[in-house]
């Protein structure tokens, strides 16, 4: 769905609600030429006690985290950026939504130093469902192994949210879709398994969970922090610091990604490869319940985790 079929109508830019069709910026930020930006995705979810932010506070200290390499300082603290953004909630009157906090250097020169280009934080919200499609939560997506390779974090910090990296995970998902699939795996430069291009990714082998480490150039995810936890709350044994080849992909029993935009979908296929009975596995099937069941509050667990719009 795009933007101009959604009723949402207002941004939140340094300290201002503005109308949604007039949040502009200069056409010599330099965020959108160098992509000095750090960003966040993160879910709001409609519950009994009305719209809860998940892990909030995790996503805000990843956003002031990953400012650090490119000396980005944000002029607003994380109590402003929780209220501005329960206020932009409440002002489209929206129940579940994707939130996306996002600061970046501004306006005021183009060399590839920032200068004094100042740091401008944005805040949007809208209404935004399964991210890899309605059915993919049930039946699963077919991916493919992508010939673009994951970035070393020697090269560029990967434990840094940053836009301009995402041009990696442009050129693999668009590369999949191209070739027939729903989403891409990228390989790291040793050509061990990383993530997705906006994923983690877990493989189940005999009732045992695994999921590349944070060595294997992928990003710390909160989504892939919390089935970690939820999993092992559970029971399950889980390797969070593996290091997962490419052809232990074709013969894992089951296979899943995560995400806050993705939340807990289950991969199928890989390069139409049949991975487990090519559906949903028990592991994957039970992990992702226990998912929804904490995020539309059906539990009372892990109340920490989120941060209620409505006082």
């Amino acid at each position: 769905m795009s933007f101009d079929e959604m009723d949402v109508d207002t941004i939140w830019m340094d300290g201002e609600f503005v109308d949604w069709d007039d949040a502009n910026i200069h056409v010599l930020t330099h965020g959108l030429h160098y992509g000095t930006g750090v960003f966040e995705g993160v879910r709001c979810y409609d519950t009994e006690n009305g719209p809860a932010i998940f892990r909030w506070e995790e996503h805000l200290d990843r956003l002031y985290e990953s400012c650090k390499p490119y000396d980005l300082e944000i002029q607003h603290d994380p109590e402003e950026l929780t209220e501005a953004t329960k206020e932009l909630i409440r002002r489209q009157d929206l129940g579940g939504c994707y939130i996306r906090p996002i600061a970046y250097y501004g306006y005021d020169s183009l060399g590839v130093s920032p200068g004094d280009c100042p740091t401008e934080t944005t805040i949007a919200a809208w209404p935004w469902g399964a991210y890899l499609g309605e059915d993919a939560l049930e039946n699963g997506v077919e991916v493919m192994v992508s010939s673009w390779r994951k970035h070393s974090s020697s090269q560029i910090p990967t434990n840094a949210k940053t836009t301009g990296l995402y041009v990696n995970s442009l050129l693999a998902g668009e590369e999949a879709r191209r070739n027939g699939f729903v989403e891409a795996i990228v390989l790291n430069k040793e050509g061990n398994v990383a993530e997705g291009p906006g994923e983690n990714i877990f493989l189940v082998r005999d009732d045992e969970i695994y999921t590349p480490g944070l060595a294997e150039s992928i990003l710390d995810g909160i989504t892939r922090d919390t089935v970690i936890t939820l999993a092992e709350e559970m029971g399950y044994t889980v390797h969070d610091d593996a290091t997962i080849s490419r052809g232990e992909l074709n013969t894992a029993d089951e296979l899943f990604f995560t995400g806050s935009a993705a939340e807990v979908t289950p991969i199928r296929q890989v390069d139409n490869v049949e991975i487990g009975n090519g559906s949903r596995g028990p592991v994957t099937e039970e992990i992702q319940t226990a998912f929804f069941d904490l995020v539309e509050r059906r539990t009372d667990d892990h109340e920490e985790w989120f941060e209620y719009v409505e006082e």
